[in-house]
Formats: structure tokens, C-alpha cells, sequence
């Protein structure tokens, strides 16, 4: 394609924090007794790279997934060409507008109307209030929040939040569209929805479209190429089937435990971090392989640091092809469901019952919810082998349809000998 065709070049873009470690470990009594022994004392201090020397070319009207695990570069990429961050290094070109919907909170003005942000991300992207008056309804009407319209979108919850946002962003016609994870607030039937749109703006209209998502699933129907990073470098860029395999290889290699060990960059808020998160056997031992026929648990502790907080957990499993199997929130857990926690480490379990599981690799996401919020997110973090041994196939050695094999209870009555007026064997043939 000639330079004409391309929406988005980027050469050589890198990206660096400076992390101080000035009393890390410490409590605030602790490092100000330190700071007034030595007034002088400098922080020790790390560069920490999130993009390093990334460069590539993307086309009017393509489709383009950016996937990679947590920490991998994505967001951070997505914050440059959204132009909320600004890069250390390298060059940006883009041919167009720009909507993004990054993370919850980004793009609304908290104390305006949803009616008056839809104006003013109109206006920031350059258009006019007629322009934007032509499709003021089409955008209502998508995100489903009409009789919410001239409430201040700090008073929406963040389904209602991202389907307003989304709508601004894909109607207010941007010649680059940029979709963070952040669909994943809304539910399937309005995913569903976004998906579509996304695909209409794409073929229809000529609008090119980044997606970042951990669904695979999603990124493979939706986009015909895909860009892997991992440790702010790309992996891969090649079509989407390619480079999501190179990806999901990957994540079933992973271990079976993941511990957060800096409390200040774990998963999770100045209230509440994650800890760790680990698949364990029956016997309560680490596993990165299990037999089906045995049950397995999902452990996961964490840090809270507020008394009187309300947590609870929620696991998600991922099959083979990263299909999703199914989500557990910790209602059945009587002790600490919906109650205050005080201040401490907690760790709680989700057992996985023997003859469930399905051959292949399954992945683990954790979700932890402060007071009803989800304030720490971690995806894809461990993984287990789900190994056949025989013992539930009975005579049948074929492949096993289906991303679970629950042992279902069957039972077989007799309930009398054959019809006396009927022959009995199975078929009379016509004369």
C-alpha cells in the first residue's frame, strides 16, 4: 500500500518510568524518622522501560487486536496514540481524528450531563454542534441511556458509563477508532453489540480500528491481524490466528502461582491489593498439571489495608482456544460474603470439582471487588493442564466434545418385556 493508505506509523517508540524506592518496606513513621536523620538521603531510583523501540504501520480500514499479557505495554501504547501520555522517545504519525474508550473514567467530564460530555467530546474532536446534533440520537439510542441523559455521569454506574462513552467514540465519526478492555464492564448482549459496530465502522465506513482485549475469541472474529507484546517489545505481527496461538502456547507454559511482591505495583487500590494467585492439586500442592478425575482449587490472598471493607472475589476460567468456560463470585462463602474484613491478609479458595475439567489447558482470571467496585483485575495469571488419565472414558477413547465433562448421574429402569402384539425383533418389513 502507498503512504496515502496509512492511519497510524510508528517508528522506534519507547516509553520509561522512573520508580523511586525511597523507604519501600517502611511505615509512614518509619520513613519520616529516616528522612529527619538524613534530610540529604536520595531515593534510589529505576528506569523502567513499559514500550522499548516499537515500531509499525497500520492501514485505512484495517482491524487490528493488540493483545499481551498484564504489564506487557498495551495500555500504555494505547494512552500514546490517545495522546494522554507522551512517549520518551520515537516518532508518531497519525492521518485522522482519533476516539478513544480506554479505562473507566477517561473522556467524561465527571460533573457534566451525559447530554453536555457527548457535546464536548464532539467538540474536542474537532467537530461542530451541528455535525454533532446529527448524531446526538443515533448515539442515545445505542448506549440505551435516554431517560439518564441530564444526570451527571459521575452518578452512572460503569455499564452505563462505557456504553455512553463507546457510543461517543464510534458515532462521532474519528477516522481512528481505539478500543481498550474496558468493553468488558458492559454486559455480553452489549459486547455483542460494540463488536459489531466496530466491524461496521471498519468494512462500511473505511475507519481503521486497535483493539486491545484478553478474549481471544473476540480479537480473532473481530480483527484480520493482531500485534503480540510482551515486556514493551513486540513479539509478533502477523495475522490474528497466528499470533493468538503464539499467544495462548505461551500462556499455557505459564506457572501455576504468580505472588505479588511489590505491594505498591500489585494488582489493586490504596485499600486493597492482590497478594498471589495459585491452581493447587487436592493434596493442596502447587499444580501446572492435574488429573480430571481429581478436584483442583484456585487460591488467591490478599492485603487489606481499611477495616470495615467489604471484599469479595470472583474467579474466571478459560479453556482451550481461550473459550470461556465459566465465572464463580464467592457467594457460597457464608463467612466473609458480603461482610466487613478488618485489616489484614486473607486467602480464599475455589474448589473445582474431580470429573469437571475437560482435557486440554485452562487459564485463570481473578477479579477482586471493593463495596461492589472491581478494584483489581488480574487476567490470564495462572494455568493448569488438564490431563485424562482413563479413568472417566469408560470403553470411549475419541476425542471428548465440549470445554467441560461434568460425571453426570445416569440411571436405566426396565420397565417390562416386549408388546404381545407386536414381533419382537426390531424391524417387520412391508410384504
Amino acid at each position: 500500500m502507498s503512504s496515502s493508505d496509512l492511519a497510524v506509523s510508528i517508528q522506534g517508540l519507547s516509553k520509561s518510568y522512573t520508580i523511586a524506592h525511597d523507604d519501600a518496606g517502611h511505615s509512614a513513621a518509619q520513613a519520616l524518622r529516616r528522612r529527619l536523620r538524613d534530610p540529604l538521603r536520595r531515593a534510589e531510583r529505576e528506569t523502567f522501560w513499559a514500550l522499548r523501540d516499537v515500531s509499525f504501520d497500520i492501514y485505512k480500514g484495517d482491524v487490528v487486536g493488540i493483545i499481551g499479557r498484564n504489564g506487557a505495554g498495551k495500555s500504555t501504547l494505547l494512552k500514546i496514540l490517545s495522546r494522554i501520555t507522551e512517549p520518551t522517545a520515537g516518532r508518531i504519525e497519525l492521518y485522522g481524528r482519533v476516539g478513544s474508550l480506554l479505562e473507566v473514567g477517561t473522556g467524561f467530564h465527571p460533573e457534566l450531563t451525559g447530554r453536555e460530555n457527548i457535546f464536548l467530546n464532539g467538540a474536542i474532536l474537532g467537530m461542530s454542534r451541528r455535525e454533532i446534533a446529527r448524531q446526538f440520537d443515533a448515539i442515545v439510542d445505542f448506549a440505551g441511556v435516554a431517560q439518564f441523559l441530564d444526570t451527571p455521569v459521575k452518578r452512572y454506574s460503569s455499564g452505563m458509563y462505557v456504553r455512553l462513552a463507546f457510543a461517543v467514540a464510534a458515532h462521532l465519526n474519528p477516522e481512528i477508532l481505539i478500543v481498550d478492555e474496558v468493553l468488558a464492564v458492559g454486559d455480553s448482549q452489549f459486547q455483542k453489540k460494540c463488536l459489531g459496530k466496530m466491524q461496521e465502522v471498519a468494512e462500511q465506513e473505511g475507519r481503521t480500528v486497535l483493539f486491545v482485549s484478553h478474549n481471544m475469541a473476540a480479537v480473532t472474529e473481530l480483527c484480520s491481524r493482531a500485534i503480540l507484546l510482551g515486556n514493551g517489545r513486540i513479539q509478533n505481527d502477523g495475522s490474528t490466528l497466528t499470533v493468538v496461538n503464539e499467544y495462548l502456547d505461551g500462556a499455557t507454559r505459564r506457572a501455576a502461582e504468580i505472588v505479588f511482591a511489590d505491594a505498591e505495583t500489585a494488582p489493586g487500590n490504596e485499600n486493597v491489593r492482590l497478594a498471589a494467585v495459585r491452581v493447587l492439586d487436592d493434596e493442596g500442592r502447587l499444580a501446572d498439571k492435574v488429573d480430571i478425575s481429581r478436584p483442583l482449587s484456585v487460591e488467591v490472598e490478599y492485603v487489606n489495608m481499611i477495616p470495615g471493607t467489604i471484599l469479595n472475589i470472583s474467579t474466571s476460567v478459560y479453556g482451550p482456544n481461550d473459550v470461556y468456560v465459566l465465572a464463580s463470585p464467592s457467594i457460597s462463602d457464608r463467612a466473609w460474603y458480603q461482610r466487613p474484613h478488618p485489616v489484614g491478609r486473607f486467602r480464599s479458595r475455589c474448589r473445582i470439582p474431580a470429573n469437571f475439567l475437560n482435557d486440554g489447558p485452562y487459564r485463570f482470571s481473578v477479579v477482586l471487588v471493593e463495596n461492589g467496585i472491581a478494584v483489581a483485575t488480574a487476567d490470564h495469571v495462572v494455568s493448569v493442564e488438564a490431563v485424562d488419565y482413563g479413568s472417566g472414558r469408560g470403553t470411549y477413547f475419541d476425542v471428548w466434545g465440549g470445554v467441560v465433562r461434568p460425571s453426570l448421574d445416569w440411571e436405566t429402569e426396565m420397565l417390562g418385556g416386549a408388546p404381545e402384539d407386536r414381533p419382537t425383533h426390531a424391524y417387520a418389513g412391508r410384504r
